[in-house]
């Protein structure tokens, strides 16, 4: 199928149901450090593999079972990882192991593996187990010739195995592999962080305490540089990007300013490798001593340990493995005998190949530079993902705000730059609340006043616009706003179309010139309307861009909204409760509502993070025969060893078959070989703190925003005043495959369906078929849109808009 070159565009489609795995072997094994989600990536292999018919092996304890033989290498059933989806670590085992690192040992390996005819191997694990694969797929033709030459293979095993092909997932906490944006593992150590930050920032407060808390990474700030900008941290200490000399005096400057601004905690996050300039080691410890003796605050010291490795995959390490997955068996099916060994990982949302050996010398050279002092370049290796962070804490954390001057300097700097800089800027939320919005208009105010614009914040959306809900916002009140759910500055699903003389009337008043608009699909509706009454009100012909934020993930123009991740989250833990509820029953199907409008995301990415048999949405239309299919295939697996199912039904899927009329349905057909119950999860899933993605996210792109109105102000600005109705002036910042591109919304207008609130094309829709796959069910799926192998970009223009969604 893929040499198809006719002129139609079908014929260039590929679907993975067109590959065969008949007559091949495909072993899955975890190497080196454990990370959450590695049990997602090898269910994901084990199950397309079996799918397309290929056997699939299981090695038990890394390399050494490699090594060892015997029962470490054992054939995998489609069973046999059923309910590990939810389990943190590995549950094949991963060890160090030295032998294989020796000749003799990689000879072992690979007597065991051809003695089972296995040449497809997928390796989970960090760079270390990676470039150990590639040096054994490179040996692989001497080692047969060795084992051929000590009569324990014959020239037809030879000749049976000749090539073996190699493809790597990634899985590690620290998110040190260049060309990934993120490495299996990554996010749920994060949410580990995240949780502890939160519980001890209550305490901190309480007794006005300084912490400083120790992170894994010890070669890699990744997560002590995440976890600082998702809980506002006042100083981060990273081995990339050592302090400038004289740092001691600056951080004790910063914690004492914080204090005075009225903060009653101060946090330090420091990773466990990090170094200063001349590469001694910052230890925490040291960090507590300095505030003690400088500052005399009351410290206290928290290392994070291991605890950052253990507990239960995220929703968003479980679909990034098992995507992971789905695209190593694609990549090995595909492998020719010249294909080099390549990683399969996610840039922005976009899957992609890379050539194994080209992401380990990358890996590599940050390292290298480190060691050189060559730190601007370590972090340029490192990859847009982590120079985004970067960039983005730099902005929220080094500069003194402008507001923070002594009134005279503030009334004097305001005055000369009036002129082309200093403008007055209005945030606000509209739509329903979502967890991360908060996140977001911290750090839309922070970067605006560092910017040198006046911020105004709105309450309670369009309603209180019109009504004149409008105050100045300063630094210090946004202060601690990372963490919290829910808006703290109130939001309303009122549109402006019936207050637009009031909302103008209060831009006059507060002489507001861009807006930045916070929200769901009201917040892109109100933004239509205000763009579209320009020709009535000069007042609107300003800069206005929208943020998209809501749980159910609906708004054209982008990939991902603010606080679906937190849904996901909530929505995967209660269904990994309720499996754990039935396993002790047995025999027993769950249906759970989730909430979503007429969208289908939460319920199919949270089917698929959740491990569940069926999911109705609306966008897939289905009839009583598919019910009836559905209840069938259940009663199958009920004569399984897995007796239990679960079932997700998005709220509007359809208006006649109720979550209710789904239960008595399912209790009726599956009476005497399983019963039903039902649960609907409702406004717990908009609820919560935010998850660390949807701090990161939110923090990331509302400064992007901020930059933009900056840019688009001043373009704006002439003869005394802004003034601008381009269509390119009222803008959807959203991201799109692997970029965050600033989109007019009266072009989205095309791309929209009003009636059911809904964009017009999904990506997600995509993971449907993947999600039936992983269930047992035979499915249509088009892979055409899976990873090409590419090679690693090393120089990019360093003005792009491109940046990953954490």
């Amino acid at each position: 199928m893929a040499g198809a070159t006719g002129p139609k565009r079908q014929d260039t489609r590929k679907f993975f149901e067109n590959l065969s795995g008949a007559g091949k072997s495909i072993a899955v094994l975890t190497s080196g450090g454990d990370a959450q989600g590695m049990n997602g990536a090898v269910r994901a292999v084990v199950r397309m593999g079996i799918y397309v018919g290929a056997k699939v092996y299981f090695i038990h304890e890394g390399y050494q079972g490699m090594v060892d033989g015997g029962n470490n290498i054992i054939e995998a059933t489609w069973e046999s990882v059923s309910s590990v989806l939810q389990v943190g670590g590995t549950v094949i085992g991963s060890a160090r192991c030295k032998e294989f690192r020796t000749h003799e040992g990689r000879l072992k390996a690979a007597h065991n593996l051809v003695q089972r005819g296995i040449t497809y191997l997928c390796v989970i694990g960090g760079d270390g187990s990676l470039t150990g694969a590639n040096l054994f797929r490179e040996e692989w033709s001497s080692l047969l010739n060795e084992l051929i030459e000590q009569g324990l293979i014959d020239e037809d095993a030879a000749r049976s195995n000749s090539k073996l092909h190699i493809v790597g997932m990634v899985g590690s906490i620290d998110n040190d592999f260049c060309g990934t944006d993120m490495t299996i593992g990554t996010d749920s150590a994060l949410h580990r962080i995240i949780e502890v930050v939160d519980a001890i920032m209550t305490t901190a407060q309480s007794h006005q305490r300084t912490f400083v808390l120790e992170v894994m990474g010890r070669h890699c700030g990744y997560l002590a540089l995440v976890s600082a900008l998702a809980c506002g941290a006042d100083w981060v200490f990273i081995p990339e990007m050592p302090p400038e000399d004289g740092w001691e005096d600056n951080m004790c400057q910063k914690l004492s300013e914080s204090r005075s601004r009225g903060s009653r905690l101060n946090i330090i996050i420091v990773a466990e490798g990090a170094i200063d300039r001349q590469g001694q080691h910052i230890t925490s410890d040291l960090v507590k001593n300095l505030v003690v003796s400088n500052l005399g605050f009351d410290t206290r010291v928290t290392i994070l340990g291991h605890v950052q490795r253990g507990g239960t995959p995220s929703a968003f390490d479980r679909i990034l493995a098992s995507r992971m997955g789905v695209e190593a068996v694609l990549a090995l099916l595909e492998a020719s005998t010249d294909t080099p060994a390549c990683v399969v990982s996610l840039v922005g949302n976009q899957a992609v190949r890379l050539p194994l050996m080209e992401c380990v010398q990358m890996t590599q050279e940050v390292q290298k530079a480190m060691d050189e002092k060559k730190f601007d370049e370590a972090v340029r290796l490192r990859g847009r993902s982590f120079e985004n962070n970067l960039s983005t804490y730099r902005l929220l954390a080094s500069q003194t705000a402008r507001s923070e001057l002594p009134n005279g300097e503030e009334e004097e700097a305001g005055d000369e730059e009036q002129s082309h800089s200093s403008f007055n800027v209005a945030v606000m939320n509209v739509g329903a609340p979502a967890a991360g919005m908060n996140a977001a208009v911290r750090s839309a105010v922070r970067v605006g006043i560092t910017e040198g614009h006046k911020m105004f914040a709105v309450n309670d959306g369009f309603e209180g616009f019109y009504k004149g809900q409008i105050k100045e916002i300063k630094w210090g009140d946004v202060g601690g706003w990372t963490g919290q759910g829910g808006s703290l500055l109130g939001t309303k699903r009122t549109l402006p179309a019936k207050h637009l003389d009031k909302i103008a009337e209060q831009m006059r008043i507060h002489n507001i010139s861009a807006l930045l608009v916070i929200g769901g699909f009201e917040a892109y509706v109100g933004l239509l309307e205000l763009s579209s009454a320009r020709d009535q009100y000069a007042e609107f012909c300003v800069p206005m861009v929208m943020i998209p934020a809501t749980v159910s993930n609906n708004i054209p123009g982008s990939d991902l909204s603010i606080g679906s991740d937190t849904a996901l989250n909530a929505i995967t833990d209660t269904c990994d409760r309720i499996k754990q509820s039935a396993s002790g029953t047995k025999r027993r199907v769950f249906i759970i509502e989730t909430m979503g409008g007429y969208c289908g995301y939460l319920a199919t990415v949270g089917g698929l993070a959740a491990g569940a048999d069926t999911v109705y949405i609306y966008e897939e239309p289905f009839d009583i025969r598919d019910l009836q299919a559905n209840v069938e295939h259940l009663t199958q697996k009920m004569k399984t060893s897995i007796q239990r199912g679960l079932v997700l039904r998005n709220e509007n899927s359809n208006e006649n078959f109720t979550t209710d009329f789904i239960y008595q349905l399912y209790s009726e057909e599956g009476r005497g070989v399983f019963d039903c119950r039902k649960n609907i999860l409702g406004h717990m899933q908009q609820g919560g703190a935010p998850s660390p993605f949807d701090r990161n996210f939110g923090t990331k792109v509302a400064a992007k925003a901020i930059q933009w109105i900056s840019r688009t102000l001043k373009e704006s600005y002439k003869e005394g005043r802004v003034f601008t109705n381009s269509e390119d002036t009222a803008c959807l910042l959203g991201m799109r495959r692997r970029a965050m591109v600033f989109q007019p919304v009266a072009q989205l207008r095309e791309e929209t369906d009003f009636v059911h609130r809904i964009p017009k094309e999904q990506w997600w829709l995509k993971l449907r078929p993947l999600m039936k796959i992983l269930a047992k069910y035979k499915t249509s799926y088009d892979v055409s849109d899976a990873g090409q192998l590419e090679h690693v970009t090393r120089v990019r223009p360093k003005q792009s808009d491109a940046s990953a969604g954490i």
